[in-house]
């Protein structure tokens, strides 16, 4: 068995994983380096967020192993599973703050439910995560009141309200305009340097991921299209990988879905 890496936070080895019959993820194997901004990309239903599903262990694969500090995620019981996971942030795409809560209660809740500090403690943290995001003067406000790109960052404060060690974001930049977009991705990259983080985000914005992106990692057709620097990516002549990139509507992935050919289907028409 290959030896852990201590700059290695996650690794996936030889890892498969599918719904019934449909193979989502065919004997991948990736590395998420400590301390560094690592995205996921791929075309939609490439398994981006089954990979942060499978770290988190909402789900199990059927072979191989996901470690987390060199711990096999998949071996884990409940307890040990719960241990880890309290060393991990999620941010959900849009957010998914309690419609019913504050913006204060929102951060606040995973600390009540995981924690044990004093209530003034719980206040000071809160603030503080609430002012790392820009948005501390927003304390009483209701989800409601919050355009989307303030409610994904009270998801981020929320997200960090643990100091956790690893942040994993579902699209994060999914519906936003391009100043919250764009101030999305600054958080992501600040917050990542001045709290010692290992971050991972599933995106589908070229540009920005490459802004602030250390490692990209593109999934396709099951496996690991590449995986390097956002310009090794950019380098890369992998048909595929070059599609992608270039935003081109048709080469490994095709326009149409496979189907009869027009005269099978046409044939007797165009005929007449």
């Amino acid at each position: 068995m290959a030896k852990h890496s201590p700059s290695t936070l996650v690794e996936m080895r030889h890892l498969s994983f599918g719904y019934g019959d449909r193979l989502i993820l065919d004997d991948i194997s990736l590395s998420i380096p400590r301390g560094k901004v690592t995205a996921l990309m791929g075309a939609s239903g490439g398994g981006k967020t089954t990979v942060l599903r499978l770290i988190g262990g909402q789900i199990k694969a059927q072979k191989g192993q996901t470690l987390f500090d060199g711990q096999d995620i998949t071996l884990m019981n409940q307890a040990d599973l719960y241990t880890a996971r309290r060393r991990m942030g999620m941010l959900f795409q849009f957010g998914a703050l309690f419609a019913d809560l504050s913006v204060f209660e929102n951060v606040a809740f995973p600390l009540r439910e995981h924690s044990d500090l004093p209530e003034a403690l719980i206040r000071d943290v809160v603030l503080m995560k609430l002012n790392a995001v820009g948005l501390r003067g927003a304390r009483d406000l209701k989800p409601s009141d919050l355009s989307g790109g303030m409610a994904r960052r009270v998801a981020l404060a929320r997200a960090i309200a643990l100091d956790p060690e690893l942040v994993m974001y579902d699209e994060p930049f999914a519906g936003l305009d391009p100043i919250s977009l764009g101030t999305a991705a600054r958080l992501i990259r600040e917050l990542n340097d001045a709290m010692g983080l290992t971050s991972i985000f599933v995106s589908h914005d070229l540009e920005q991921t490459f802004a602030i992106a250390d490692q990209v990692i593109i999934l396709a057709n099951g496996k690991i299209a590449v995986q390097g620097t956002p310009q090794e990516v950019r380098s890369s002549t992998d048909p595929l990988v070059y599609q992608y990139v270039h935003a081109l509507p048709d080469g490994p992935v095709h326009f149409h879905y496979p189907g009869p050919t027009m005269a099978q289907d046409f044939g007797a028409e165009l005929a007449s």
